[in-house]
């Protein structure tokens, strides 16, 4: 049978969601917690690979397995042998045919980042951090060249393996809540550290460096070498995966909360 997961992980101490030679990825981790309970080897499949550092509010993984057990077992059991910072959320047994990635329709990812002089210290590596002022309405209005179909390997990773640069982005907007920032994209899928260096040019353009069209010349370009650097993962949060409900698969999107 195929099992559907619903995860939250706090990416900071792990070395990104892939399995790793050395044990250290959050794949590993979780892998290991289902093989207790499974009593035979587990491999999981995910909607997206997280980087180092990157976090999850909802991350959707797939997995087979011959074990009969109740769909709460798949998560109070496995949650009981996994570290505190990583909890299935929920576990649905579904379709075989269901992939959790190449059946998902959208993914969603939210960056938190504090704007402020000093960096923060109870937020540290759970948010980003600027200390110049940033201006929301400029970066609004540079977010909105990003949206629509675009061919985005300015802002793709050189070892990116995707077939194909070009992405469908349906949002990218951002909210100012006191010296917080929370910028949300959605997009039919991204590419190894769009999301990250979408951010690094908003940035820019939030510091005055550049004016908003600066996005569209950069799109334009089509090269990553004219882009800012890559901006932190500490910010950066997963937080759903769009499926279509044929697959039953429960709502998988949450919203980072933030209380000024």
């Amino acid at each position: 049978m195929r099992i559907a997961l619903c995860l939250e992980y706090d990416g900071q101490n792990f070395c990104g969601w892939q399995s790793q030679p050395s044990g250290c990825g959050i794949q590993d981790t979780l892998e290991r917690a289902l093989e207790v309970l499974a009593l035979h080897k587990v491999r999981v499949v995910t909607a997206g690979r997280t980087d180092t550092g990157v976090h999850a509010l909802a991350q959707i993984v797939h997995f087979d397995t011959e074990a009969l057990r109740p769909e709460d077992s798949w998560v109070r059991g496995v949650n009981a042998h996994l570290p505190k910072t990583i909890r299935v959320q929920w576990a649905k047994q579904v379709d075989a045919r269901f992939h959790a990635r190449f059946d998902a329709q959208a993914r969603s990812y939210q960056y938190l980042l504090i704007n402020q002089a000093t960096a923060p210290a109870i937020l540290a590596g759970k948010a980003g951090w600027f200390h110049l002022a940033l201006n929301l309405n400029l970066m609004q209005e540079a977010a909105n060249y990003l949206l629509g179909e675009h061919d985005f390997s300015a802002f793709r990773a050189a070892d990116c393996q995707a077939k194909s640069p070009i992405k469908h982005l349906y949002q990218a907007d951002i909210r100012a809540i006191s010296n917080y920032f929370i910028f949300s994209f959605s997009g039919n899928a991204f590419l190894h550290h769009q999301v990250r260096n979408m951010m690094g040019a908003l940035i820019y353009v939030g510091k005055g460096k550049y004016p908003p069209a600066y996005i569209r010349t950069l799109l334009d370009a089509r090269d990553r070498t004219m882009s800012p650097p890559t901006f932190s993962a500490d910010g950066l949060y997963l937080t759903g995966v769009k499926y279509d409900p044929l697959w039953g698969i429960p709502d998988a999107h949450r919203q980072l909360q933030v209380l000024a």
